[in-house]
């Protein structure tokens, strides 16, 4: 029994849980429909990203799978893992192989990549969050002496 050929697209997607269709070239309007992504942003990211360099046939932007998975990658880098632009192309060009940026990882002697930077930002939050709550249990210490007094008929003066 001769096996079936299935396209690249239905055998496995590249992103998980996306399908793009098997085809050569992409349109600007399908791109900016499958990745839910505006035209406009798409052209931007253009100036931005170096590697997302679609092809220009008869003045229309064509792109190629490998652009489309790339608008894919952007976009998570920019939205769901909140990179900054220039943090975003860093990143890129490390998991392209590019000797721009490497990826770096904590080491003991402190943060020198991503992961480091991301416990800074949580340590920070926590003292916040403890600041915030002995903030709030001061006030409400004192709005119940507050109350306590008022019901003895006495002031209190916290000494």
């Amino acid at each position: 029994m001769p096996r079936r050929r299935t396209s690249r697209a239905q055998r496995q997607p590249t992103l998980p849980g996306i399908l793009i269709p098997d085809k050569l070239y992409f349109r600007i309007k399908e791109v900016s429909e499958l990745t839910e992504t505006k035209a406009y942003v798409l052209r931007y990211w253009e100036t931005e990203f170096p590697l997302l360099k679609p092809e220009r046939k008869s003045g229309q932007r064509l792109y190629r799978r490998q652009d489309v998975e790339m608008v894919f990658r952007i976009k998570q880098l920019l939205y769901a893992e909140r990179f900054t632009i220039d943090g975003a192309r860093k990143q890129l060009d490390a998991e392209a192989g590019g000797a721009a940026a490497r990826p770096l990882r904590v080491t003991p002697e402190g943060p020198s990549g991503p992961d480091g930077l991301a416990r800074l930002e949580l340590k920070a939050i926590r003292r916040e969050l403890e600041h915030l709550c002995l903030a709030r249990s001061e006030l409400v210490g004192e709005r119940l002496r507050g109350r306590v007094g008022d019901r003895l008929g006495v002031e209190y003066g916290g000494h």
